[in-house]
């Protein structure tokens, strides 16, 4: 098995695709909510969201309820793939698999 996906990997971006993955499909989570999920700041979970975005893991949605400036994400087809297959590289690591 190959090694981690490196953008993946990092802890806070793991939480956000955890939280994003376990959504149906085409299903957003409000930027306040993932801002609780990881426990980030604001701008420590915005480079984190524009590093997965930059990578094709999750898509940005900026829109209005109501008045109100609104932040949301949804996770993509090849981020789930990319979570998919670094959850298996870790089940390969707990299983022993990993081992030289």
């Amino acid at each position: 098995m190959s090694g981690p996906d490196e953008i993946v990997h990092q802890t806070t971006r793991l939480r956000v695709l955890s939280a994003l993955n376990a959504l149906p499909r085409r299903e957003k989570l409000e930027f306040v909510r993932l801002k609780a999920i990881t426990g980030a700041t604001d701008g420590n979970l915005g480079a984190h969201l524009t590093t997965l975005e930059k990578a094709g893991y999750i898509e940005i949605v900026k829109d209005f309820a109501g008045r109100k400036p609104r932040t949301r994400a949804a996770i993509t087809g090849a981020g789930r793939r990319a979570f998919r297959d670094h959850v298996a590289y870790l089940r390969d690591i707990l299983d022993g698999g990993g081992a030289a």
